[in-house]
């Protein structure tokens, strides 16, 4: 008997910068890219009209900038995200009790489970009711795909991308992979793509093609028997309930060793950004930085590092993970790497201001006096972002974040600067607001909460 499309996969459209569009009327169809503003900032997510322009997520800031220099640039602000991510997965709470989160923004859940759907009509009525209630409670959108496993739910969500829904019925399984590419699988990530394209491998079809004795021969017998049953629509994979995540990490294996120290560096430096990347979409931070070494006898090594507070800044896990490499030999080669974040915490966007506190403690202790804690602390702030830089010194005025004025209101700002901090005063519901200039200590102008994108009138829909 074939199973019925019943697990669902939700995926919020562009969803931190969704939801700046529709709390802030002046951006709503408009290029909008959230993330780290300073140097090294990265991407975290691109609204639709800046994606036109070639925008998108883990892109270097610098570039996007370049890519779209009249779009709107923004700070995150991750409380706000996880709001509404809790109002997004308190509806799927209310279809089923396996619901399994991925991030804020993107979640499993078994719909069969919580009885809620038994077959394709159930199941598109579900999701299709869902779409709705979403957009009720949070005035977003969110793309839902329908399938019989987790694989092809996924598969279908990105599909229907954006604010649809694509239901995967049973039989079609096959025809639909056989043509898509070999990085729509789970598991293939850059390296798995490449080494599979360089032994002649592009899509889904040719991995059937190649047979499970050559995907085991260039992938191993673990990755290989798994890739292999996921080509022919095979995927087991139950949905999770919500576990409370312990732990964040990336880790990439080589497909040759590294002997290059610098190369090694490099390899941690990047490995840092996608984990505090993953740690942030998850709206977490966290103290103790681990370090793990695979060294080409297959010998493994982990370090850590606890700080004084939770972090989701990249600057300063880079700077951990790095200087924990100082203390592993890496002579004869490396063949695995791997940083990690333990330790969790809610995000707090005070986290970045107790790094610094921390070095100036530091220098002090050391018998730095007057200059040497300044030069401690200016040394912490070069490694913050430039927007959470302004907040070490004023502690307010960053890009995009909320302030409310005594005479004018509720607003954003939109930059500050020489001493001035611009506003653009407007709400959820307004007409696109008017923008005004005040000094940075104007006692009037102070920071404020985010409003509700929907005001809550009554009961909440009614949902199966």
């Amino acid at each position: 008997m074939r199973k019925a499309p019943t697990i669902l996969h939700l995926d919020m459209d562009a969803f931190y910068a969704s939801a700046e569009q529709a709390s802030k009327p002046s951006l709503r169809g408009k290029a909008v890219v959230v993330g780290g503003l300073g140097p090294r900032g990265v991407v975290a997510t691109a609204s639709y009209e800046a994606r036109v322009f070639g925008v998108h997520s883990a892109m270097p800031m610098g570039q996007a900038r370049r890519l779209a220099p009249n779009a709107a640039y923004l700070v995150p602000r991750f409380g706000f995200y996880k709001a509404i991510s809790e109002q997004v997965m308190g509806l799927l709470r209310e279809l089923s009790p396996l619901v399994e989160p991925l991030s804020l923004d993107e979640a499993f859940v078994d719909l069969e489970a919580g009885g809620a759907a038994w077959d394709d009509a159930s199941a598109r009525l579900v999701g299709a009711r869902l779409r709705g209630d979403i957009r009720a409670v949070t005035g977003l959108t969110g793309s839902v795909g329908l399938a019989a496993s987790k694989m092809l739910a996924k598969i279908a969500s990105e599909q229907a991308k954006p604010d649809g829904l694509v239901v995967i019925e049973p039989g079609t399984e096959r025809a639909l992979l056989g043509p898509l590419s070999v990085r729509t699988l789970p598991g293939v990530g850059p390296a798995t793509g490449d080494h599979l394209r360089r032994a002649g491998i592009h899509t889904v079809d040719e991995i059937v093609e190649a047979g499970e004795d050559e995907l085991v021969r260039l992938l191993g017998k673990a990755h290989g028997h798994g890739l292999y049953a996921m080509a022919l629509a095979r995927d087991e994979r139950a949905v999770v309930a919500e576990r409370e995540a312990k732990s964040v990490s990336v880790e990439d294996t080589y497909d040759v060793d590294i002997h290059d120290r610098v190369r090694v560096g490099l390899e941690v430096q990047r490995l840092a950004d996608r984990c505090v990347r993953r740690l942030r979409g998850a709206g977490l931070s966290g103290r103790t930085i681990v370090l793990k070494v695979r060294r080409y006898d297959f010998s493994t090594l982990t370090r850590s590092e606890t700080l004084r507070g939770p972090t989701d800044d990249p600057a300063v896990v880079r700077e951990a993970a790095l200087r924990l490499l100082e203390g592993v030999d890496s002579t004869g080669g490396v063949r695995l790497l791997g940083v990690g974040v333990t330790g969790l915490a809610d995000f707090t966007q005070e986290d970045l201001f107790a790094q610094a506190a921390q070095a100036a403690e530091a220098a002090e202790a050391a018998g730095a006096a007057g200059e040497g804690v300044d030069h401690a602390v200016e040394q912490a702030a070069d490694d913050v972002p430039a927007e959470e830089r302004d907040v070490l010194v004023e502690r307010r005025w960053v890009a995009g974040h909320d302030v409310r004025h005594a005479q004018y209101g509720h607003g954003w700002v939109q930059g500050s600067g020489l001493g001035r901090v611009t506003v653009r005063f407007e709400t959820p519901d307004s007409e696109p607001g008017r923008v005004r200039t005040f000094l940075v200590d104007d006692p009037a102008l102070e920071s404020a909460d985010p409003l509700p994108l929907v005001e809550v009138t009554g009961a909440p829909p009614h949902r199966l």
